[in-house]
Formats: C-alpha cells, structure tokens, sequence
C-alpha cells in the first residue's frame, strides 16, 4: 500500500523537493512559479504572493524535517523578497502579483497576508528568529486592516487605498485560522490560537446553520450567504461557487489540531468527525476515484475535477481522525486516497503531484506548478502524517517483540 510506511513517506517527501529544488531558486528574486510537468521554467518574471509565501513554508519545513542549514538559507532568501519587493512602501502593503519587479495587482488581500503570516510562522519555527519582527508586523496589520471584532472574523480585500469591500468569504479566515495556529506554536503567545478558536467558534457555530452543517464560501458584508457571487465560476481559482470539498476537509485537519490546544471543546472532534463522512461520501467520485472540487447546496456534483491539494488535504484528515479515533473506517478511506493520488496525482517520473486533472483522471495541460501552486500543501499533509506513520510502525514492531 502506498504512503503507508515511514519509509514511503519520508521518500515522497524527498522527490516532492528534488522537484523544486534548486530549479525554482532565483537567487537575485526570490524563486520562480512556473514550473511544467518536467520542471521546465516557462515564466521567470512573474511572482504571485502566495507563491512566494508558499516557498518559504516550503524550505522551513525543510529544514525543520532535515535540520539542513542549506534549506534555512533559502526561507530566509524567500523571506527577504517578500519584505524587499512584495511589500511595497507607498500603500504600507503587500502587492498580490510582481511582473518584472513590479506590481501588476495592488488590491490587498488579507489572504495574502494570512499566507505571509504562515510563512514568517514557518520559518520562525524552523530557527529564524528574526522573523519573529516579522510575523508580528503582518499580524498587526492584517488585524487593524481586516479583523472585525464584532464578528471575530476578517474580510477579504480593499483596494490600493485600502477601502474594502463588501464581499466576505469563509477561505480567508481558513487560511488566518491555519496562520495563527501556527504563529501560536512557533511564539508561544496563546492570544494567537484564541482568535483562531473564536474564528472557526464563530464560522461553525454561527454560519455553518445556514449551510446545513457545512461552510459556504461567499458572504455579504452583514455575513448573510451571497448565492449569487461567482455563480457562473465552480472553478475559480481563489473564489469557486459552491461547497467546497476540500475547504470542508481542510476544517476538519484544524479543528483536530486546535483541539490538541482546546481538548474542553469537545464540539471540535464532534465536528471534525460529523465532517469527514458527509464530506468524503459527497465527494468522491465512484467511477473514476479522488474527492471531485465542488458540489451545489443540496451535495450534487457540481465541479468534477480533481485538484491536488483537496486529495491532500483529505489524506491528512484521514490519517489524523484515524490516529485520533482509532476507528477502522477512516483508515479505509485514507488508503483509497493514498491509492488515488499514488495511480493518479503522484507524477512518479519528476516528481511532485500535478496540479489537476479532468473528471477522469487526465491532464489539462503540462504546467504542473504555476503560481499560487507550490506543493506546500501536499508535503504539509506528509508532514502531519508521518509522525503518525512513525508511532504506529513503532508500536507495531514494540508489539512483534512481546
């Protein structure tokens, strides 16, 4: 069975890398997105903020797993184009896209600052510690721009003189709640994981009634669903029309990780749990296997691609409810994944997980890592499984010796 062993693990980790590295590295800017199937650079000026952010996680992970010094130098390299070039003076902000250095989108995203925050995280915890000045500056200004303490929750965007507006959107606050969890565990400061915990409080207490027990993603500025927002785009890249498969698994990864911070908040794991099947049962294609994009309000089918990080995230809650639970069921579902992504998202020939594919598991094109796409998604999910994958191989071979 694929990724079932420490060993497998740990060597899809190492190749995933072996693809990026050291081709995505620019060393006079940052690093480049735009990657094919065989690693060919096919766009060197273009940088996207999340790609950038997402590279730095990239390379702290690295060396937090590896203990490489080379892998830090790089977080820093990638840490040093966001404050030099992203940032940009004149609107105290972080430009979303840079073509030739320069800003080619100006709107202010607090997404991308979640993203930026998660970075500065990521390399504080892998032992840069001046990124600690960091990350409480994007902190500190992604809560006076975007946090509306009346809802515990953040908007979405502002324009270049940072008016924002009225759109309101769940994905932003995912990525926020992921950015404070982990700036929470590289600082030690709890008052980062009690606005995460207000957030998914507020998110799965509050608006998750009005989708049935799931989070839609687009909202009015009053947090009233926004049906008709996108309606026309299942398949948007940052902002897709309806439930999405892979949000809902990726809430599921964090409640149980901020229940490990929280364990009174027994609705966490109760949540997680009701979670996981209506998703993966609503999800998954029989015909062809994977977790399909999207579905409509009533859980039909609606966007039927399969994109690589809603297998990946799906793979880590798997793995997560089924250390937690012990409860055969989510082991099931973790090895049908595992096998989907090893026969279908793995490109075993270069390396990394092609970014997606058709209904029927083909590709649409031969750019494998295009900007915001840098895997950090799918090593992230190895990096949570693997310690699971190591005590339970450990306990099994302790086992064999009694």
């Amino acid at each position: 069975m694929p990724l079932t062993t420490p060993h497998q693990i740990e060597q899809h980790i190492a190749r995933t890398m072996a693809f990026y590295h050291p081709r995505c590295i620019d060393a006079q800017a940052g690093f480049y997105h735009y990657l094919t199937d065989d690693g060919h650079l096919y766009n060197r000026h273009h940088r996207h903020l999340v790609s950038s952010a997402g590279y730095v996680i990239l390379y702290a992970r690295s060396a937090i797993h590896t203990g490489s010094p080379e892998a830090l130098r790089w977080a820093r390299h990638g840490l040093k184009f966001i404050e030099d070039e992203h940032y940009q003076t004149r609107t105290q902000g972080y430009a979303w896209t840079l073509d030739h250095g320069k800003p080619d989108d100006t709107t202010h995203h607090a997404y991308g600052l979640a993203s930026v925050m998660l970075a500065y995280a990521t390399a504080l915890k892998a032992g840069v510690t001046e990124a600690r000045a960091g990350l409480d500056r994007v902190h500190a200004l992604q809560t006076r721009r975007f946090f509306e303490p009346h809802w515990q929750l953040y908007a979405a965007e502002a324009d270049d003189h940072w008016q924002q507006s009225g759109y309101r959107g769940q994905n932003v606050n995912l990525r926020s709640c992921e950015a404070l969890i982990a700036a929470s565990e590289a600082t030690g400061d709890v008052a980062f994981r009690d606005r995460a915990l207000a957030i998914a409080r507020t998110l799965w207490h509050k608006l998750a009634p009005m989708g049935d027990g799931w989070l839609w993603e687009h909202y009015d500025r009053d947090w009233h669903i926004d049906f008709a927002y996108h309606r026309d785009r299942p398949d948007d890249l940052f902002r897709p029309w309806g439930f999405q498969i892979g949000h809902q698994m990726a809430w599921v990864r964090l409640m149980i990780v901020l229940a490990r911070h929280y364990p009174l908040e027994s609705w966490l794991i109760a949540t997680a749990k009701r979670l996981f099947i209506e998703a993966i049962e609503k999800g998954w294609d029989i015909r062809h296997g994977g977790l399909i994009c999207g579905v409509d309000f009533n859980r039909q089918p609606l966007n039927r691609d399969k994109v690589y990080w809603v297998q990946a995230e799906s793979l880590a809650a798997a793995a997560m409810l089924g250390d937690l639970t012990g409860e055969a069921r989510y082991w099931r579902w973790y090895d049908k994944i595992a096998n989907y992504c090893w026969q279908h998202m793995i490109d075993h020939e270069h390396g990394a997980w092609y970014r997606i594919l058709t209904a029927d598991n083909r590709r649409y094109s031969r750019e494998k890592s295009p900007a915001p796409k840098t895997d950090c998604q799918t090593l992230g999910a190895c990096y949570e499984i693997l310690p699971i994958m190591q005590r339970q191989h450990g306990e099994r071979q302790a086992a064999s010796t009694v």
